[in-house]
């Protein structure tokens, strides 16, 4: 019987050891461990608190709430919708007089995150809101023993914005976030800025860098509001001026654009005179159309205005246009025909004698000096043609006039037959004098017009080239400002 009670008390004290250590006897009765801090801070501060009312004890308090922002990159901007997409970090602070605690009652501690349900939140939102951005929940906020509540989120916003893109690819942008209590008067609920407003405006410790937008600053502004005289509400403004990185832009649109107006200005030095300029100005006026086809889907598109590179297109089209209707007026000018008229003297005034002068053109004295020899060439070569024909004939009108009427008759029948070839003869001959005294002409006129096209086509071309050059250094001052600014 011993052994068996003894055997019976061992088995059960492993059963009795775990009884004995979760809790304390007091009185015969089990004590539950003590709580943890935490646990009891959080249950005194939300027993009985009412997250539907402002956190005052006299209402006539005003809550204050601090807000500061930070902007941690730029996600997207679109300027045929106006709308300017970011990702900031958002901070509000305000006190909440039913959050206070002893810290010596639980543990000395002053800080406790508790749900942000659970408590009152200031209903603060930003009123360029146009879409709920992909924000990561953040569901608590961090309480300080004196009633202190800091409230801090990432989150993204999609607003809308007054966007000027006549500056592109030198735009800057100026978007505003308004943050502002949707229903509590500025009696109520006051806002004011966390920070310094220097701090606040070169902070980029945060912001990524690395995309299409560089932030330049910052600008913070408090004012207070009303709508039709009615109580006046609290807004707090921030400012985020924004630039475009250009390079893309510059590499990708502006140097092919400029490369082909450079095409344009050299092809003027090809032969006026040649079809060859005319077919070598179609194909860059071919080529830049098929590039401004292929850029229209990079140039932001706005129902309020054109960016100056489109205008900048544009007139960079009409310009190869004007340069091929130049190259089509000279090429008509100077086109030998055989029924052109002579050039009037008035243009021979305008453009062989003061237009070259002026643009420093010695051509004419050659034209002139090629048209004079080539007058002497053929005269003496009639000269001689009519010199030779008379000895071949034997027509001497000194021989004729010596001998008089004293020559047989078989030999005047003889004379006079030959005589009657050689009219013939010079018939012909004088025909094609004519022939090529009429030739001559026409080469002389068409020589003529041929110097006006060589002159006048240097006038185009210099004031061609002056006006892209004045339109260059237009466009380049101003992009040179506006990057600069």
């Amino acid at each position: 019987m011993v052994p068996a009670a003894l055997g019976a008390l061992l088995a059960l004290l492993p059963l009795a050891a775990p009884l004995q250590s979760t809790g304390s006897r007091r009185g015969g009765r089990m004590l539950e461990p003590a709580q943890p801090a935490l646990r009891r801070l959080s249950r005194y501060l939300l027993a009985h608190y009412q997250k539907g009312t402002r956190p005052v004890r006299d209402w006539r308090t005003t809550t204050n709430v601090a807000i500061d922002l930070m902007v941690y990159a730029i996600l997207g901007v679109d300027e045929k919708n106006q709308v300017l997409t970011t990702y900031i970090w958002y901070r509000q602070h305000w006190t909440d007089e039913f959050l206070r605690w002893d810290p010596a009652r639980f543990d000395n501690l002053t800080q406790i995150s508790l749900p942000a349900e659970s408590i009152w939140v200031p209903d603060i939102l930003i009123n360029e809101f146009v879409d709920v951005g992909k924000s990561p929940p953040v569901p608590y906020v961090y309480v300080g023993h004196h009633g202190e509540v800091q409230n801090l989120k990432p989150i993204q916003v999609v607003t809308a914005c007054s966007l000027d893109i006549y500056n592109f690819p030198f735009d800057v942008q100026n978007c505003s976030l308004t943050f502002t209590s949707w229903l509590h008067h500025i009696r109520d609920l006051n806002l004011s800025l966390w920070r310094q407003p220097e701090l606040v405006k070169f902070d980029r410790s945060i912001f990524m860098n690395q995309g299409e937008w560089e932030l330049l600053y910052v600008l913070s502004c408090f004012q207070e509001f009303s709508v039709k005289s009615s109580d006046s509400y609290a807004e707090m403004k921030f400012y985020v001026v924004i630039r475009r990185r250009p390079l893309f832009y510059t590499v990708s649109l502006l140097l092919p654009s400029i490369f082909l107006m450079v095409m344009d200005i050299v092809g003027f030095y090809l032969p006026p005179n040649s079809g060859e300029r005319v077919s070598f100005k179609i194909t860059l006026l071919l080529g830049y159309s098929v590039f401004l086809i292929i850029v229209s889907d990079t140039l932001p598109a706005t129902a309020v205005g054109t960016p100056l590179i489109g205008i900048y297109f544009v007139v960079c089209m009409a310009l190869l246009v004007i340069s091929l209707t130049e190259t089509i007026l000279i090429v008509r000018l100077v086109h030998k025909q055989d029924l052109q008229p002579h050039v009037p003297q008035w243009v021979k005034h305008l453009l062989l004698e003061r237009a070259t002068v002026l643009l420093c053109i010695g051509d004419r004295k050659k034209f002139s000096q090629s048209r004079t020899q080539s007058s002497d060439i053929s005269g003496q070569a009639e000269n001689d043609s009519t010199a030779k024909l008379n000895h071949y004939s034997g027509e001497d009108p000194r021989e004729c006039g010596a001998a008089g009427g004293t020559m047989p008759a078989p030999a005047f029948a003889k004379q006079t037959e030959g005589s009657s070839l050689a009219q013939g003869v010079l018939r012909e001959v004088a025909a094609i004098r004519r022939f090529l005294e009429k030739r001559e002409e026409f080469r002389d006129v068409a020589r003529d017009w041929l110097q006006v096209g060589y002159v006048l086509d240097v006038l185009l071309f210099r004031a061609y080239l002056a006006a892209v050059l004045a339109y260059s250094v237009t466009l380049g001052t101003l992009w040179s400002v506006w990057r600069d600014a």
